[in-house]
């Protein structure tokens, strides 16, 4: 690489015979990957990606409340899609800003709802509850919560947090244990953090205390 050069990413062009299997893409074999996957998908078919990850998706989906156009959400999409969630909703407005999800939008599925109301419906319809995140007076403990298998993680927007509507709605809202002298933290940390309590929970089995 010359100096000053940007680092390449990913992979070149396949070298060698092809494989013939069907999910590898031609295009990618000719040209290389660079594309922001882990080796196991490097020249795949972008589709093929989305149906191997549908076989293992874990049973926990994330919800992010969009009503003043949230610079957090991609950053959400991405972590969703490092844990393998069944899907990220968007309440509120239907645009957000993909710039923080790095593409992993294009692996993940995300379910617009334009109200509260229509997600309250979604989760009746699939049987899922709906687990606010915030630090509410009412709010219990993430630490110390046995969390569900199936279950959609709800978090508000950066500043205000959870609507009022959010929050009356929720089974229970979850608030995560803090120590310095900041009030809240980033949307996007708080749901890093609930994402993987959910994974050391039902992935790694271990109880809360």
């Amino acid at each position: 690489m010359t100096e000053g050069a940007e680092p390449q990413v990913g992979v070149g062009p396949w070298t060698g015979p092809w494989p013939v299997e069907e999910h590898f893409d031609p295009e990618l074999l000719a040209e290389g990957d660079r594309r922001n996957v882990v080796d196991k998908y490097r020249y795949w078919k972008h589709d093929a990606i989305v149906a191997d990850l549908d076989v293992s998706r874990h049973d926990f989906h994330v919800g992010v409340e969009n009503w003043q156009h949230d610079l957090n959400i991609g950053s959400v999409v991405r972590t969703a899609n490092a844990f393998n969630a069944a899907a990220v909703h968007i309440v509120g407005k239907r645009r957000w800003n993909r710039r923080g999800a790095m593409v992993t939008d294009k692996y993940q599925h995300v379910i617009h709802h334009p109200s509260v109301d229509d997600l309250l419906s979604w989760c009746s319809d699939n049987d899922v509850p709906l687990l606010g995140i915030d630090n509410f007076p009412d709010s219990v403990p993430l630490e110390t919560y046995d969390l569900p298998k199936r279950c959609l993680l709800l978090f508000g927007q950066e500043g205000p947090g959870l609507s009022e509507e959010a929050h009356q709605a929720s089974r229970d809202v979850l608030s995560i244990a803090q120590y310095g002298s900041t009030r809240s933290m980033n949307a996007a940390a708080a749901a890093a953090i609930t994402m993987h309590s959910w994974i050391r929970r039902h992935v790694y089995d271990q109880p809360v205390n």
